[in-house]
């Protein structure tokens, strides 16, 4: 299937590794133009140059934190100035911390705040002007099977990334009349550090090793697999691309069959 991604502008945020690099993989290999972000400015050069070594794509690299908003704007600033209209955004970031809700203070709950709610109205405010005057564009968010089914020691995220949701959904009402495509992707086991990191934890309080941690979740899939982030990045690139142009305020799971809710 062709995407139509050919020389589109698509910015991916948090996209040195994880899901958000192979997002902007599949991107680049149906030949989008693409702005990659991630605080880390060594890992990011280094990952933008693997992508342009392997597709042969335009790719530039760009450090930004997604807390802040001055590197937002910079990120979105730079991007339009030196690659052009912004077709598409992968809204992306690190997770908050893990942990029981008696284990955050104020400045823990504001810093996620900051990092995942905030970080998404920042970015997909930045990239609004350019789609509306190129006549439309597509908005991606990475969110979170917490959002359907709260995980334990995920509070943080499973309140930010809930809202993450609403604001998406709400955006794609308003929008919709003006071309421009909102949804959200729900990952759900996906062997990446965020997912290491969390079964690390989890299996710690279990008092069991990570291994046989792994082996008990995996079992509990009905594809009885951990997915892997290429096959995130393939779903992303399809809804931001032209391929998906009737397909707005969805929240696509991409799970392996792990969210058991019928909504």
């Amino acid at each position: 299937m062709d995407l139509n991604l050919k020389d589109q502008v698509v910015m991916v945020a948090a996209a040195s590794k994880g899901m958000g690099y192979a997002t902007a993989l599949e991107c680049a290999r149906e030949g989008a133009i693409v702005s990659m972000a991630s605080r880390d400015k060594e890992a990011i050069e280094a990952a933008a140059e693997k992508i342009r070594q392997e597709t042969g794509a335009k790719v530039k690299a760009y450090s930004f934190d997604a807390s802040d908003a001055q590197s937002i704007a910079r990120w979105a600033e730079d991007t339009l100035t030196e690659l052009g209209p912004v077709k598409g955004l992968l809204v992306n970031a690190g997770g908050p911390p893990t942990g029981q809700f008696d284990s955050f203070d104020d400045a823990d709950w504001q810093s996620a705040f900051e990092l995942t709610l905030l970080s998404s109205v920042r970015m997909i405010r930045a990239v609004l002007p350019s789609m509306r005057a190129s006549g439309g564009g597509s908005i991606v968010a990475i969110t979170s099977s917490s959002v359907k089914e709260p995980i334990d020691i995920l509070i943080l995220s499973n309140v930010m990334r809930s809202g993450v949701t609403a604001l998406v959904k709400s955006l794609s009402q308003q929008l919709g009349s003006e071309n421009i495509r909102l949804n959200t992707l729900i990952p759900g086991k996906i062997d990446t550090d965020r997912l290491r990191g969390t079964n690390t934890a989890q299996a710690q309080k279990k008092g069991i090793s990570l291994d046989e941690h792994n082996a008990q979740m995996a079992a509990q899939l009905p594809m009885r697999r951990f997915g892997d982030a290429e096959e995130v990045g393939k779903a992303c690139a399809f809804l931001l691309s032209d391929a998906a142009s009737y397909i707005t305020g969805v929240s696509l799971a991409v799970d392996g069959g792990l969210i058991k809710t019928v909504w």
